[in-house]
């Protein structure tokens, strides 16, 4: 789609294990990309969040930051991998489908190609990778818990990050100014990174109950997927 996809595609052979790792590859893919790319903007916007968990997470004032700093390159593989199993033609989830393969319509606003990049990330992943890492730190996803009350903490900054971009963002791909009225306004508006985030950790339980249930974990993984995308598709209607 891009001439530089086989450029991101060998970035994306070696999974990050750390967050330094994972800003390193995010900032790459910055680098790499042009504006004219949907995909740019959601990176960027996932760059800025990364960079601040980095640092509440490095400034201390949780109880388990190595569970954070674990989820945090957890959830980062995840749309890593959705990615390279793009630019491979590949399966993906379809939430991350709809966005890449809409990743040159430069009638987009950047706003929506980041939102639509966050919907399938948070919707869709961020309960996949909770389940994970409280796989790999032996633990059980369960409100009140001190990895929760870190998990919950992080929201007050990141909604904050969301509105400041919402402002950054409001361009077209290309730079071009949008409508002063379109539909874009009320698409994003509604959206709540807080409650997104409730939402995954409450997946996150479900998920951890039905690891022996595979088939029933799929089905439950098929519907997270198909909500996603229907709300993707809605992001991304293009503003006239």
């Amino acid at each position: 789609m891009f001439p530089y996809d086989p450029q991101l595609l060998a970035l994306l052979q070696t999974p990050p294990s750390t967050i330094p790792q994972v800003l390193g590859t995010m900032q790459t893919i910055d680098s790499i990309t042009v504006d004219g790319d949907g995909l740019k903007w959601f990176n960027w916007l996932y760059l800025q969040v990364t960079q601040s968990v980095e640092s509440r997470v490095s400034a201390g004032g949780f109880t388990d930051p190595a569970f954070l700093a674990e989820l945090d390159v957890q959830f980062a593989q995840l749309y890593f991998t959705a990615l390279k199993n793009f630019l491979l033609n590949q399966p993906l989830p379809e939430c991350w489908q709809v966005l890449f393969a809409s990743r040159n319509d430069i009638k987009l606003a950047r706003i929506q190609c980041a939102f639509a990049g966050v919907n399938a990330h948070i919707n869709h992943d961020l309960a996949f990778a909770v389940d994970a890492t409280c796989k790999i730190r032996g633990i059980t996803p369960q409100h009140g818990s001190v990895q929760y009350n870190d998990f919950t903490n992080l929201n007050t900054t990141l909604d904050s990050l969301i509105d400041s971009a919402k402002q950054t963002l409001h361009l077209r791909l290309l730079g071009d100014l949008l409508p002063p009225v379109s539909h874009v306004e009320d698409t994003i508006a509604g959206w709540s990174m807080s409650a997104a985030r409730e939402n995954a950790w409450n997946n996150s339980e479900i998920l951890w109950q039905l690891t022996t249930v595979p088939a029933l974990a799929q089905r439950f993984g098929d519907g997270l997927d198909g909500v996603a995308t229907v709300i993707g598709k809605a992001l991304l209607v293009p503003a006239p």
